[in-house]
Order: C-alpha cells, then sequence, then structure tokens
C-alpha cells in the first residue's frame, strides 16, 4: 500500500481538505475485514482510472527564482486532482477540479520560487469525492528546467529560419564555455525539452538537435540552454530563433520592386508584397541570409492586400534574391507559399570602385615614382622637338629675309 503525503504548505490554497469517516467505500470496507489497516490518507488502489495530462505553464523552463503553474487535466469527471513533487521529501497539494475552457477538467498549481534544486519532478493523480481512496493512474513525469546566469549559448540553423514540409531540420546550439550537456525548448510547447549531451566541435562545446523531417508541428520559437553534469543549475537561455514553415497557406503573393530591380546605389528602393487573400502579416526573406524575416502589418488597398518595404538608402549589401510571404496573426509561424523570387541589382556601389592608392604601401610608391620619371621623359622629349622645330622656323625666316637683298645684287 502506498500512503499519500500530507499536504504542502504552499499554496495555502492547494491543501488538502480533511476527508469524511463516512466516505468510506465498499473497497475500503472489503480491505479492512481482510485484516489491512488502512487510514483515510492512505490510497488503497491507484490506476483504476485513466491516467491524467500534467504540462507547465507556460513553460517547463522557469528561471531561478520564478514561478511556474502546472496543469492537471483529464476528460474523466475526477472531482479532485493532486500533484506530487517526487524526491526524498514527497510533497502534495490537492484541489478541486474545475471545468477547462477547451473541455474536460483541469486542476492549475502555482508553484515557487523555484530553485536550481536537484529534484523537480511532478506527477499528477486523480479521484472521484465518493471513492477517495481509489486514485488514478499517474500522469507521466514532468521535471523542470531551472536556468540560471551562466553564459548563455547561441542556438543557429543551416537551414534558414524558413523551411518546407519535408526538408531535414537541425538546430545547433553552440558555446565557448565547456557545456557537457544541452537542452533545446520550445516556447509554448508543454513536451518537456529534449536533452543531449555534449557532442566535440572545434574549440566549442555543443550538439545538434535533430527535428526533421519538417511538419507544421515544427513551426516556433526556440531556445537552447547548456549544463554541467556536476550542477543542477542551466544557463540563461540562448536567444531566440523562429522557424517558420512555408507552404501552409493556400495562396500566392506577388512581389515587385520600384523603381526597378536594377538600382544605383543610395537609391530609395521599395519591395511591395501584394496578395488578393486576406491576411494580417507580409515576411520579406532574402535569400542566404541568417538573419529572420522582416515582417510588416499588412495594409488594404485598392482591393488587395499589402506591405511596402522600404530600402532607404540602398547599399551593396542589399543586392541579392527575394521573395515575400504572407502569414495570419492565428498561426504567425505557418507561411504561405513563397512569391516568385526578385533579384535586386545594386551597381555603382563603393566596393565597385577602384581603391586610391595607398602611399604606405611601398609597392605603390615605386610604381608612382615610374610613372613620374615615365612622365618627365615625355615631356623633356616634347620640349625639345618644340625647341628644334623653333629653331629650323626662325632659320627659315632668317633665310628668306636674305633672299631679296642677294637679287638685288
Amino acid at each position: 500500500m502506498s500512503v499519500r503525503p500530507v499536504g504542502a504548505l504552499l499554496p495555502p490554497s492547494a491543501q488538502p481538505e480533511p476527508e469524511r469517516a463516512d466516505a468510506m467505500t465498499p473497497t475500503l470496507t472489503a480491505l479492512l475485514c481482510l485484516g489491512l489497516s488502512v487510514g483515510p490518507r492512505t490510497r488503497a488502489q491507484a490506476g483504476w482510472h485513466g491516467k491524467p495530462s500534467l504540462s507547465a505553464l507556460p513553460s517547463p523552463v522557469v528561471t531561478s527564482g520564478g514561478y511556474v503553474t502546472f496543469q492537471c487535466g483529464s476528460w474523466l469527471g475526477l472531482n479532485r486532482f493532486v500533484l506530487m513533487r517526487e524526491g526524498e521529501h514527497q510533497t502534495s497539494w490537492t484541489l478541486d477540479s474545475q471545468r477547462a475552457p477547451s473541455g474536460g477538467f483541469q486542476a492549475l498549481f502555482p508553484v515557487g520560487p523555484v530553485t536550481p534544486s536537484p529534484r523537480w519532478t511532478f506527477r499528477c493523480y486523480g479521484y472521484y469525492n465518493n471513492n477517495p481512496q481509489v486514485w488514478s493512474y499517474p500522469s507521466d513525469p514532468l521535471k523542470l528546467l531551472v536556468s540560471g546566469a551562466l553564459g548563455k549559448p547561441s542556438l543557429l540553423t543551416q537551414q534558414g529560419p524558413v523551411v518546407t514540409s519535408g526538408q531535414n531540420l537541425t538546430l545547433q546550439c553552440r558555446s565557448d564555455v565547456g557545456y557537457d550537456r544541452f537542452v533545446l525548448s520550445k516556447e509554448g510547447a508543454r513536451d518537456p525539452p529534449q536533452l543531449l549531451g555534449r557532442q566535440p566541435q572545434a574549440g566549442l562545446s555543443g550538439a545538434d538537435f535533430y527535428l526533421g523531417p519538417v511538419r507544421p508541428s515544427h513551426g516556433g520559437r526556440y531556445a537552447c540552454y547548456g549544463g554541467r553534469k556536476l550542477s543542477s543549475e542551466w544557463s540563461a537561455p540562448s536567444d531566440l530563433l523562429d522557424i517558420l514553415v512555408a507552404g501552409q497557406l493556400p495562396y500566392t503573393p506577388s512581389l515587385s520592386v520600384q523603381p526597378g530591380p536594377t538600382v544605383t546605389s543610395g537609391e530609395n528602393v521599395t519591395l511591395l508584397c501584394q496578395s488578393w487573400s486576406s491576411e494580417d502579416t507580409f515576411l520579406l526573406s532574402k535569400e542566404g541570409a541568417a538573419d529572420p524575416p522582416l515582417r510588416l502589418r499588412s495594409k488594404h488597398r485598392a482591393g488587395q492586400h499589402q506591405a511596402e518595404f522600404s530600402m532607404s538608402p540602398v547599399t551593396s549589401a542589399h543586392g541579392g534574391t527575394y521573395r515575400c510571404y504572407g502569414s495570419s496573426s492565428a498561426s504567425p509561424y505557418l507561411l504561405s507559399q513563397p512569391s516568385d523570387p526578385l533579384e535586386l541589382l545594386v551597381s555603382g556601389t563603393a566596393d565597385t570602385v577602384s581603391p586610391p592608392q595607398n602611399n604606405s604601401d611601398p609597392s605603390s610608391a615605386s610604381d608612382c615614382r615610374d610613372y613620374t620619371v615615365e612622365n618627365l621623359i615625355r615631356m623633356g622629349v616634347a620640349a625639345l622637338i618644340l625647341v628644334v622645330l623653333g629653331i629650323l622656323l626662325l632659320e627659315a625666316q632668317h633665310s628668306q629675309a636674305r633672299t631679296p637683298g642677294a637679287a638685288r645684287s
């Protein structure tokens, strides 16, 4: 027989209530007849009802010192739920069930403040008021991940932030801190974070989380954490990484550019994304860019939904191939089909002009001196030719001046 632990002091509203002596059931009576001493807080049997579900809100990843709410739920009409923290000194909380907004029954257990304790593992149970000694099967265990102030890792993907269904997707968690384990967490997900040991990297510690092939459920916002086996504390979260799944909405926007696809550096350029379908947001993605796509709320003009992405003034860095997508606020990580690609060419950029000669470069200085000597030689030859021509011209004039006098004599 398992003994149900006494309710903890946190939170006060979740303490168990005394149970009435007249609540004993035929099952308990039969056990007593067999000579088994069973107190009013003893579980006579577990597993007679389907197990409830257990999730942590808003996430099973909690900052040290923070609070979390456990949601225990079931589609069965269970009257009460029990949340139990596992460990050397078990602690439990009991609450009446309430109707859940999505249907079924639930109880919400606020717990905290959370510290980097070695054991933050929970299960929940349910039971009926008319048979409190018979509990359900336990829920699947849920373990909290407590993050602290250790140096945060980085999270990236070689596939880029926009992916398509069926594509293999791997998220890479990297750190220059010597972590020997990593976890990957998805924002808003009720599933526990994925845990991986360190994989050797050149000068870095890290782990690769393989998620593919991509499904619509992979769309979302991710973070990773690093930790050490000798410590129960995890690092601060990495910067958030958005994964966007394209091709999930049944329309294709169009993409155009003003004043045109070929522009000069310094001009004002606008990329216009349009669609006849109704959506709240447009995204502009540059091929090969690691940065997340630009997002703009759509505006309704001339019967179409559109967004204008301004690049003013344009530089060589803006050159490249662009596509735009539409999305809905109801599912912001699911995108439409991509527009046809648009290539933006930027001419007259600083990097296409030959750089000025650097006089501090000895080879450049030598070249300059060579050019100067050649120019001086050319100028000297030209001057000499002019002098010779001048002498010849003067001599011819002098010869003509002497000819009339000779004729008279």
